[in-house]
C-alpha cells in the first residue's frame, strides 16, 4: 500500500510538473495575478477571505484567480481533482502571488519561478497538535521514503501565524527558517474586534434560529481525526445524546464538524430541539461569536475563541491515543485553558453549575497573540507586497 502511494504521488508530480514547465516556457509570469488556492472549501473563507477582502479595499489592479476545490472521494470528485491539479501547475508558473491555507500538493512538486511568491496562510492558529514535519514516524505523519519524492510543506516564501511562540514550531513543521515565518496574527480573526459586522452576524444567526435568542449557546467543534481526506475512521467523541439529556433545557448545542468529516452522527439526533448541525450555514468565526461558551478536544480553535474571553472546556478521552497518533507541542493537561472531561454526564453536570474561571483563557490569549487589535489582514496585505 505505501509503494502504492508513492508510486500514484510520483506519477501525480511529474504530470504537474510538465505542466508548470510548458507554462513557464509559454508564459510569462503575470506581475498582476493572484491565485489563491484551496482544498478545504469551494468557496473563498478564512484567512484566505479576508486577505482578499483587504487587497480589494486598497482598489489595486489584480487578477484573482479562485482554485477552490473541496476534495470529493467519489471517481468523478477523483477525476475533478486531478484536472484541478493541472491547473494548478499552469497557475502556479503564471501567477506572482500564489496564497494557499493548508497543505497544497501541486505547491511541492515544483521550483517556483523567481518571480513568484508562494504565501502559506495556515488555517490553524497557535501550535498545538503537531503537523508536518513535525509527525515524522507517527502514523497521522509522512512517512522518510515519501519524503525524498515529495518535499511537502516546501517553497513558501513566507508564512503568517498567531505569536512569536509559536514560530519555532512552524519552523520545525515546514521545516523553513524562522525568519521567513511572520507573527502578524491571523487575518480571519479582525471580525471579532469589528462590532458591526458581530452584530450582523448574529442579527443573521437569531433570523436563522429565532428560538435560540433567549438561549446560552454552546459551541461543540472537535478536531478531524483522520488522515488526509479520509473520513471513514472518525467519531464524534462526545456522547450527543447523553450529554444533552443531562443538560439543562435552557442551552443549546450547536454542533461544528470538521469541513472533511461525514456523516458521523446517529441521524435521531437530528430531531433533537436542543442540538442544531451547522454543516456550514455559518463559518466558524461567525458561530464563535454566537456562542457563550465552546467545548473541543484538540482543535486548534482554541485560539481564537481565547480572543473572545468567553469559557473553553475540554472533553477528550482519549489523549494517550491521540499522543501515539499525532502528539502535541506542548504537554496537554497543562496546557489548556480550561477543565478537562472524560465523560458526557459529568460535562453536562459542570455546565450546568456554571462556574465558570476566565483568567487562564485571558492569559492563554496574551501568551498565543502578539497583536488584539483587528488590524492583522491589513498588516498581512503589507508584509506580502513588500
Amino acid at each position: 500500500m505505501k509503494q502504492l502511494k508513492i508510486v500514484l504521488a510520483l506519477l501525480v508530480k511529474y504530470s504537474i510538473r510538465c505542466v508548470f514547465i510548458l507554462s513557464s516556457i509559454l508564459f510569462k509570469v503575470n506581475t498582476r495575478k493572484i491565485t489563491f488556492a484551496s482544498y478545504r472549501s469551494d468557496h473563498l473563507s478564512g484567512n484566505l477571505l479576508s486577505v482578499y477582502n483587504e487587497i480589494c479595499k486598497r482598489q489595486e489592479n489584480y487578477q484573482f484567480i479562485f482554485l477552490l476545490k473541496k476534495f470529493n472521494p467519489s471517481i468523478l470528485g477523483k477525476f475533478q481533482y486531478v484536472l484541478h491539479l493541472f491547473k494548478a501547475g499552469y497557475y502556479l508558473a503564471t501567477s506572482r502571488y500564489f496564497i494557499i491555507d493548508d497543505y497544497y500538493l501541486p505547491v511541492y512538486t515544483i521550483k517556483p519561478r523567481e518571480n513568484t511568491d508562494i504565501i502559506q496562510l495556515w488555517h490553524a492558529a497557535g501550535a498545538f497538535k503537531k503537523f508536518g514535519y513535525s509527525t515524522i514516524g507517527k502514523d497521522f505523519g509522512p512517512s522518510e521514503e515519501y519524503l525524498k519524492h515529495i518535499k511537502v510543506h516546501s517553497n513558501y516564501s513566507k508564512v503568517i501565524v498567531s505569536s512569536t511562540e509559536v514560530v519555532p514550531f512552524f519552523a520545525e513543521a515546514f521545516n523553513m527558517s524562522k525568519e521567513n515565518i511572520l507573527p502578524l496574527g491571523l487575518p480571519r480573526n479582525d471580525v471579532f474586534f469589528d462590532d458591526e459586522r458581530s452584530m450582523h452576524i448574529k442579527d443573521e444567526f437569531h433570523k436563522n434560529y429565532p428560538e435560540l435568542e433567549n438561549k446560552k449557546i454552546i459551541l461543540y467543534a472537535p478536531t478531524f481525526r483522520g488522515k488526509s481526506h479520509a473520513t471513514d475512521k472518525n467519531i464524534c467523541p462526545l456522547d450527543l445524546k447523553q450529554f444533552i439529556n443531562h443538560l439543562e433545557p435552557n442551552y443549546a448545542l450547536i454542533v461544528n464538524l470538521h469541513p472533511y468529516c461525514q456523516n458521523l452522527i446517529d441521524t435521531e439526533l437530528y430531531e433533537n430541539e436542543q442540538i442544531y448541525f451547522m454543516h456550514g450555514k455559518f463559518d466558524i468565526q461567525a458561530l464563535m461569536i454566537v456562542s457563550d461558551l465552546l467545548i473541543t478536544d484538540y482543535s486548534s480553535v482554541i485560539f481564537d475563541y481565547s480572543l473572545l474571553e468567553k469559557p473553553i472546556l475540554f472533553f477528550a478521552d482519549d489523549v494517550q491515543e491521540y499522543m501515539q497518533d499525532r502528539d502535541f507541542y506542548y504537554e496537554y493537561e497543562s496546557f489548556i485553558p480550561g477543565p478537562l472531561f472524560k465523560d458526557s454526564v459529568t460535562l453536562a453536570e459542570w455546565i450546568n453549575f456554571g462556574q465558570y474561571d476566565l483568567e487562564p483563557v485571558i492569559a492563554f490569549k496574551n501568551r498565543f497573540f502578539d497583536h488584539v487589535d483587528g488590524h492583522s489582514s491589513k498588516r498581512a496585505i503589507d508584509n506580502i507586497f513588500l
